[in-house]
């Protein structure tokens, strides 16, 4: 018994220092590159990236109470950054046209497949379950973007140039 509780004094002991090891908050207002800079958004697709998409996709998260809790925040923080490095609308008004036009596209694909937004989030974040309506709704809004682009843009400039 006093070995379990060695071990248990000193996982406490770990688990408190690492509370002094924070990762920094993603709490931006920098908005000078945001999606709506360039294309229409519309209150309700506002409305749905605000409660689906925006916490790992924009420069302001909303962290609720057990992202202050490490290691918990810094798995947090790995989910927010990679997200934000997939996709950032906060951001995409300064992406070339071809990654403004393909991005787009997975946003319809990964939805679709019910890989966005994750799992691992909707689980605790029921409010960000979208529903077949909301989901048609963010399709027509990035097919609309999708089109006005390629009817500004020559073809060429709308796909992605692999580097040989």
């Amino acid at each position: 018994m006093k070995t379990i509780k060695k071990v248990l004094i000193a996982l406490l002991v770990i688990l408190v220092v690492l509370q002094a090891f924070r990762s920094p908050k993603n709490d931006s207002n920098d908005q000078s590159k945001d999606i709506s800079k360039t294309y229409p958004l519309p209150d309700s697709v506002k409305t749905i990236l605000a409660k689906a998409c925006n916490d790992c996709h924009s420069n302001k998260t909303a962290y609720p109470w057990y992202a202050s809790i490490q290691p918990v925040g810094w798995w947090l923080n790995g989910h927010i950054n990679d997200g934000k490095r997939h996709l950032n609308f906060n951001e995409f008004s300064g992406y070339r046209i071809a990654r403004q036009y393909k991005k787009l596209e997975e946003c319809i694909e990964q939805v679709k497949e019910g890989e966005m937004p994750l799992p691992s989030y909707t689980i605790i974040h029921k409010e960000a379950i979208l529903t077949d309506a909301e989901k048609r709704m963010l399709f027509n809004w990035c097919d609309d973007i999708r089109d006005s682009i390629k009817a500004k843009y020559p073809a060429d400039s709308l796909v992605i140039k692999r580097k040989k």
